[in-house]
């Protein structure tokens, strides 16, 4: 079985690809700097989960510091790094550009020199759908993507570049999705769907940036792990996309998080930030050939499971920050 470097191992998508990977039976190097972009109590909660699995060694680094990375580089021969850990959040990133450059840019180019200098051939990364920008949809990897619209979009951007260089000069073999509104338990709290969960549980407003029409493809973590894991296969340097391809309208999802929990929402609507897409939409048909994968949760499903989580750790849950 092969040894895997998780990076963010405590963040929502690379903690259940970790999760995966130890239940087939791999070893797991993870790292996390435990960040408090969101409320650490959820990092440390799925953190737990993942330190009761066989074969996980946790390590709390940063990308952005190669002098504290690559000794594990040196201790372990890693098969492959599943780059996760970033910074993510639009408007948060226009806030304060330059700790999404550090992370999602500079994190990627440590690793990547990392992996030149011990010999690892595969490397994954994360990227997104913001990558898109205001592209035609359904959003296809085809699409050039060289105008992003807020600074987390164009450090995802540089890194996907950083990527190829690598796999070019080097022959990485390099596999990059590119997610698309990833939800599901345990998920970030800032995202909209839990944020609500949150709020309504707490009988307080919910807040709509826009006038509600813009329109998501909310796709659910699991199959968005499994994605993420198959793309060990591709040989070169791959890009894909990691979507539902079944937008749902956001007043559409507060319909269905209202339905199934039983009360009522009230909303506070505000003005839509420049910098958030009007729509998001995964068009899967290279995904589909490059992986032999579809999704296969739909929306109300996967939002009842997150529910269902909710109130299994609701003690703790309604008092995260949000």
């Amino acid at each position: 079985m092969s040894i895997y470097l998780i990076t963010g191992c405590a963040g929502f998508i690379a903690s259940k690809v970790a999760e995966k990977l130890l239940k087939d039976g791999h070893q797991v190097v993870g790292i996390d700097d435990i960040n408090d972009y969101y409320d650490p109590r959820l990092k440390e909660w799925r953190l737990k989960q993942l330190q009761q699995l066989e074969g996980f060694t946790f390590y709390k680094d940063d990308v952005r510091n190669r002098a504290a990375i690559e000794p594990l580089f040196q201790k372990y021969q890693f098969a492959a790094v599943f780059n996760l850990a970033a910074r993510a959040g639009v408007r948060a990133s226009v806030e304060n550009p330059w700790i999404y450059y550090q992370t999602n840019t500079e994190g990627t180019l440590n690793l990547l020199e990392c992996c030149r200098t011990y010999d690892v051939k595969k490397f994954m990364l994360a990227s997104t759908s913001s990558i898109y920008g205001n592209s035609e949809i359904p959003f296809n990897v085809a699409k050039k993507t060289d105008l992003p619209l807020s600074p987390y979009a164009a450090s995802k951007k540089a890194a996907e570049a950083l990527a190829h260089s690598y796999h070019y000069l080097y022959g990485i073999d390099v596999f990059i999705p590119r997610y698309f509104t990833v939800y599901g338990p345990a998920g970030r709290p800032d995202m909209s769907y839990f944020n609500f969960m949150l709020k309504i549980d707490n009988n307080r407003p919910i807040d709509v940036f826009g006038d509600g029409s813009q329109s998501r493809d909310f796709t659910f973590v699991d199959d968005v792990a499994e994605a993420t894991i198959r793309g060990l296969a591709l040989e070169g340097y791959n890009i894909y996309n990691v979507g539902n391809d079944e937008p749902t309208g956001l007043m559409e999802m507060i319909k269905i998080i209202e339905r199934l929990m039983e009360k009522p929402v009230n909303i506070n609507f505000h003005p839509r930030h420049p910098a958030d897409n009007l729509k998001t939409w995964a068009d899967l048909t290279h995904t589909e050939k490059l992986l032999n994968w579809k999704p296969g949760t739909p929306i109300e499903t996967g939002l009842a499971k997150v529910l269902a989580w909710y109130k299994e750790n609701r003690d703790w849950v309604k008092h995260l920050n949000v």
